[in-house]
């Protein structure tokens, strides 16, 4: 053992100070963000909700990224995600954030917890059939290494 000890901070050492949760309105990511809240207030961390707002790339509008649903529903997804958030922060008196990113839930996700330096990762478990194939957002988010990931159920 080296005599020489480094005073630099290790990320999630003395708990976590940012805890990200994946939003999406499904029964699974309400009780993920609903846990994370706990988390975030027993912890004392700052709770970051992340929505990944979906897009389609394949040559619509000239190849600008757009919304996948049609614009009203996108909103109303986005307004119906933002309205949970305020219930948890009611519910759980913690510090939060809202944030919204676009593009897949496995790189939106990624893209967060990167930008906003989180320490922890808690998703929803998928609760469609054909991510027991091919994986869901939550075991790539595993498999990628860079966080402790919970997956809530």
């Amino acid at each position: 053992m080296s005599s020489h000890q480094s005073s630099s901070f290790e990320r999630g050492t003395d708990g976590p100070k940012v805890i990200l949760a994946g939003l999406d309105g499904s029964a699974p990511s309400l009780r993920a963000a609903a846990y994370a809240a706990g988390l975030a207030r027993r912890q004392r961390s700052l709770l970051a909700i992340v929505y990944v707002q979906p897009v389609v790339t394949a040559g619509t509008a000239m190849g600008m990224p757009v919304p996948a649903a049609p614009d009203g529903l996108a909103e109303d997804l986005m307004h119906e995600v933002r309205a949970s958030a305020e219930r948890l922060r009611d519910l759980y008196e913690v510090r939060w954030e809202f944030h919204t990113y676009h593009g897949d839930p496995y790189s939106g996700l990624v893209q967060a917890a990167d930008e906003l330096t989180a320490d922890a990762v808690v998703v929803g478990a998928s609760e469609q059939a054909g991510h027991r194939i091919v994986g869901s957002v939550a075991v790539r988010l595993v498999k990628a290494g860079r966080w402790p990931v919970t997956v809530v159920p």
